[in-house]
């Protein structure tokens, strides 16, 4: 791949996995933490508009299209080795597509559609929401601590 364009790949990846960290460090740090101080039914009302919300072309577009330069990351220093940026290039590329995207689909999209289903005012959604609040924080803290490695990773080969 021509250096400019490999340049622009991981400055974008950098910026992409980056701001999506930012999103998920402030639902880790003070939005799940004040969703948690509502009444159940308030909370659960609240995450579940959020998480129709959150499905929009702005957001989905940085996460998958950062997912998308994570892809070529993974696979063009597999073909350039020789290059003292592949290593760090490969794991960037991972941390993003295995510690973001597979733990979203597989632990926080999963709690969202349980979630989905729920009447906010029932009890069995009061229940569902107590462990909500502490299963989702803690894969979303996994899911934006790779994305933010991911940013540095990348921002590292930068500097190369």
């Amino acid at each position: 791949m021509d250096s400019r364009y490999m340049t622009a790949l991981i400055f974008a990846t950098a910026l992409g996995s980056g701001l999506v960290a930012g999103v998920f460090f402030a639902f880790s740090s003070f939005v799940m933490k004040a969703l948690g101080r509502l009444p159940a039914n308030e909370g659960i009302s609240a995450m579940q508009s959020i998480n129709i919300v959150v499905l929009n072309p702005v957001f989905l577009g940085v996460m998958l299209g950062t997912a998308a330069a994570c892809a070529v990351l993974v696979v063009v220093p597999v073909f350039n080795w020789g290059d003292p940026r592949s290593a760090v290039l490969l794991s960037a590329g991972l941390l993003y597509l295995v510690g973001t995207v597979v733990v979203t689909l597989a632990f926080n999209v999963p709690w969202n559609n349980a979630l989905a289903a729920v009447d906010p005012g029932s009890g069995e959604g009061a229940r569902l929401w107590t462990q909500y609040l502490d299963r989702w924080t803690i894969w979303n803290h996994v899911r934006g601590t790779a994305a933010l490695l991911t940013a540095a990773f990348s921002t590292a080969a930068l500097l190369n």
